[in-house]
């Protein structure tokens, strides 16, 4: 399995921006597949944004198109969440997640998951 250890969350005010990052370990992170997921409180965990092993191919939730934007550096191993005009419906815990090979939105699908960052959004 791959390491995945997240960071950059925060508390921010509503339309502000933040950037998540998250830093993977334990194999060529090339081969893999990444998401972003989020899970408010009493909510089920919620797909954000994936992206292929190649960068070429991203997928949204319809809630955060145009606001967030998913990218990888594999040359650091890390994939990063870029959200821009944050809203208090944004607070969550947001999870990194690893996928080998194929890019999909399919939370049941990722093989290994990240620890999760706080983000939260006040009005």
């Amino acid at each position: 399995q791959v390491q995945l250890v997240e960071s950059g969350g925060g508390l921010v005010q509503a339309g502000g921006s933040l950037r998540l990052s998250c830093v993977a370990s334990g194999r060529t992170f090339s081969n893999y597949a990444m998401g972003w997921f989020r899970q408010a409180p009493g909510k089920e965990r919620e797909f954000v944004a994936s992206i292929s092993r190649t960068g070429e191919i991203t997928y949204y939730s319809d809630s955060v198109k145009g606001r967030f934007t998913i990218s990888r550096d594999d040359g650091k191993n890390t994939v990063y969440l870029q959200m821009n005009s944050l809203k208090p419906e944004d607070t969550a815990v947001y999870y990194c997640a690893a996928k080998y090979r194929s890019v999909t939105i399919v939370a049941l699908a990722f093989d290994s998951w990240g620890q999760g960052t706080q983000v939260t959004v006040s009005s």
